[in-house]
This record gives C-alpha cells, structure tokens and sequence, in this order.
C-alpha cells in the first residue's frame, strides 16, 4: 500500500468518526428538545420540566429537561446527593382574581387514553385539593392549590375524576444534581403522550421549585396536557416555565427518594432515563 492510500484510508477513518460523534450530539439535541421534560434554561446538558418533560400531546419534560447537567449520580446511575428539606410554600407575588376563564383547546394528536376535556369558562382561584395517588412503591398524597394554577387544578381533577392516571407509569426519573424529579401522566409510557387536548401555562417570573413541589410538563410555552412531574430533590436548574400546582406530602417524597437511589436506565444522558424501580400509578382518587 503506498503512503498517499494509506493517509487517505486514514483521513476517510478520522472523517467517519467524526460524522458519527456529530450525529449522536444530533440525537441528543432531539431527545433535550423533545423531553422536560424544554428546559432549555439549564446550562449544560438534561422536559417541563419539569420538565420536565414528551411530544404530541403537548406534554414533556421537568423538567420538563435540559441539556446536561452536572451529575450527582453515582457509577450506576443512582441518586447520591438528595436534598432533605422541603421547598418554602408557594405564592403568587400578586393573587389572581377570585375566578378566571380556562381554555381547553383541542390538539392535532390523538389522545393516549380516551377522555374529555374539562368545559371552557370561570373557575375559583382559591382554596385546596387533595389527590390520593395510589401507587407500586406506596401512597402520595397530593394538596392542590388553585391559588396558584387554578385551571391546572381544575384539569388535573377532570383528569382523575375520569381515571386517565390509573394504570399508567411514571415513565421518566432525572437524578443528576440541578434536576432531580419524577415524572408521570402519560399512559402510552413514551414521554409522548397526552389527553389530546392542551391548554396555557400559569406560571409567574419569582417561580421556584423544590423538593415536593407538584408541576406540569411541557414541550413548550402553553403545551400543557396531562404529564406532570414531582421534585424529590435539586431543581435549581428549572427556569420559571413549568407550572407549580401543589405538593407531595413528605412520606411520599421518601418513597421517591429510595426509587432514586435505586437509580434510572439512562435514556437522556447518564442521569436521566427510565425509573430501574417501577413507579405505577394504580389508582388516582380525590378527596370528596
């Protein structure tokens, strides 16, 4: 073989490498664009959302998630750096009227789970639900509060009054420090899914989230559907774009914390995958 055939093999090599690095940071893209999953906010590389967070439906990731961020999973691609204390109670720096007008537009997709969606018009920007969320891991239990997002409040209600959440999985879980959450709502269980309906964000500029803050996913401003996510831990990489609706109670966020620790199947980068302890929503109910 002469010196040119072989420099050219060489470079032809080296081109080819360098073709398929490019193609997989490609993918990456895609998977960051399409899941929190949407939390392009965050600096280097994870729907939501919160988030964070799916595509179609109008739903994606806490994370609905960015691009990457700095890990603080260990070698299996477990949580190892937990925050322990809840996030301050959340509040609007300006109270909404007494009632607002909610809007559930139709989407181009096909609902997951075949369901309708809440009537269009008034409702009250006050008081608190509770939502039982009976699970494969233990019972969460959910407060709502219309205070904050009372059109998410009154969807997420319709949603369980017609059991869309039972039988479905929690079909994405981020470990990896900045964001460190859980995340369900879908029943197809691809992070693509939703009731085939969206309608817009309530979400203000001071929006904080931390550990036990209940939010939605999305897959872009007022996309939201059905997918929701739970921080257990770290969110300091969200951006205000996902909209806080309630909170898990602590028994539960433990729950959640040893399913972290057990670690996820990557997915989206090293600290961002599929739950590797199964988080199955049996039953949604709300509190009479």
């Amino acid at each position: 073989m002469s010196k040119k055939t072989h420099q050219q093999q060489l470079a032809q090599r080296k081109a080819k490498r360098q073709a398929e690095r490019d193609a997989a940071r490609r993918r990456q893209r895609r998977n960051v664009a399409v899941t929190v999953t949407a939390i392009a906010a965050v600096v280097v590389v994870v729907v939501g959302v919160f988030v964070v967070f799916g595509v179609g439906g109008g739903d994606d990731s806490p994370a609905a998630a960015p691009t990457e961020l700095p890990s603080s999973a260990g070698p299996d691609n477990k949580a190892t750096n937990i925050p322990t204390a809840l996030a301050a109670p959340l509040k609007r720096p300006t109270p909404l009227p007494a009632e607002v007008s909610c809007a559930y537009k139709k989407g181009t997709e096909a609902a997951s789970k075949k369901v309708n969606p809440p009537a269009d018009g008034k409702v009250k920007a006050s008081g608190t639900s509770k939502v039982s969320l009976n699970t494969s891991i233990g019972d969460l239990q959910l407060t709502l509060d219309s205070a904050l997002a009372p059109c998410t409040v009154n969807n997420f209600l319709s949603l369980v009054g017609q059991k869309f959440y039972d039988n479905t999985k929690c079909h994405r879980m981020t470990v990896g420090e900045g964001l460190q959450v859980l995340q369900c709502g879908d029943p197809s269980g691809t992070g693509g899914g939703g009731p085939g309906y969206s309608f817009a964000d309530e979400v203000y500029p001071t929006l904080k989230y931390g550990r036990g803050v209940l939010a939605m996913a999305n897959s872009g401003a007022n996309t939201n559907g059905s997918q929701f996510f739970i921080v257990y831990g770290d969110a300091s990489g969200l951006g205000p774009q996902y909209t806080a609706f309630g909170t898990v109670d602590e028994a539960g966020l433990k729950l959640i914390d040893q399913v972290a620790k057990t670690g996820v199947t990557p997915q989206n980068g090293p600290t961002d995958g599929t739950p590797i302890t199964p988080v199955e929503i049996k039953t949604a109910t709300a509190a009479a």
